[in-house]
């Protein structure tokens, strides 16, 4: 049984190099413990951003903490698919228009992959026609679309638009995420759904390709 609460603590207090010993081990002796210790990780994440918010930890902290985390799931992502000879489809994911921020991006797809799902992965500042365009010829039916900066919304508003524009917005199902998005966001912005974790965004697209 992996030590969850060791784990919890190393990843909170940023030691790069014990975390992912950590982690190796576990998957060394069988990996069935990776769900947990992703959960587990991704409460440490959700301690470091409350850190953030109250001036414990800075900027760079934050960043550190993302790239630390996205390493975590590409460790256990082997362990997270197996046993499991699913297939939910292909989904788009990309950074909108106007930002470059990729970390909790890159995130989402690793845990979107050991669900099951077939991502594209467009990368950042990519453009509402390359994103219609892209789901058009790989006949996708999930889009998600993230964003760090305020700008962001408007970038994601103008990728519905142009799904609206181009005929197929009844075609896909579209969640958005990031820092900027809540409820009245996606409402004005006309996405399907929001999420503000990556295990809700994970979750509802699971939902979708499956019903």
């Amino acid at each position: 049984m992996a030590d969850l609460v060791k784990l919890k603590e190393i990843m909170i207090d940023l030691k790069e190099e014990e975390v992912y010993e950590l982690l190796t081990e576990l998957m060394s002796a069988g990996g069935s413990d990776a769900q947990a210790a992703l959960e587990t990780c991704q409460e440490a994440m959700t301690e470091i951003g409350n850190r953030f918010e109250t001036g414990v930890y800075f900027l760079g902290d934050l960043l550190y903490s993302s790239e630390i985390m996205s390493a975590a799931v590409d460790i256990l992502k082997p362990a997270l698919s197996a046993g499991s000879t699913v297939k939910l489809g292909k989904l788009v994911i990309c950074t909108v228009k106007g930002d470059i921020h990729d970390i909790g991006k890159n995130i989402v797809k690793g845990m979107l992959e050991a669900a099951g799902f077939d991502v594209i992965d467009l990368g950042i500042d990519v453009l509402p026609e390359k994103i219609v365009a892209t789901a058009a010829a790989e006949d996708v039916k999930i889009v998600a679309l993230s964003g760090v900066l305020t700008l962001a919304l408007r970038s994601m508003q103008d990728v519905v638009d142009a799904f609206v524009a181009a005929g197929t917005r009844n075609d896909v199902k579209i969640i958005i995420g990031g820092n900027p998005v809540t409820v009245d966001a996606c409402a004005v912005i006309g996405a399907d759904e929001w999420a503000n974790s990556p295990q809700k965004g994970v979750e509802v697209c699971r939902v979708w390709a499956t019903s």
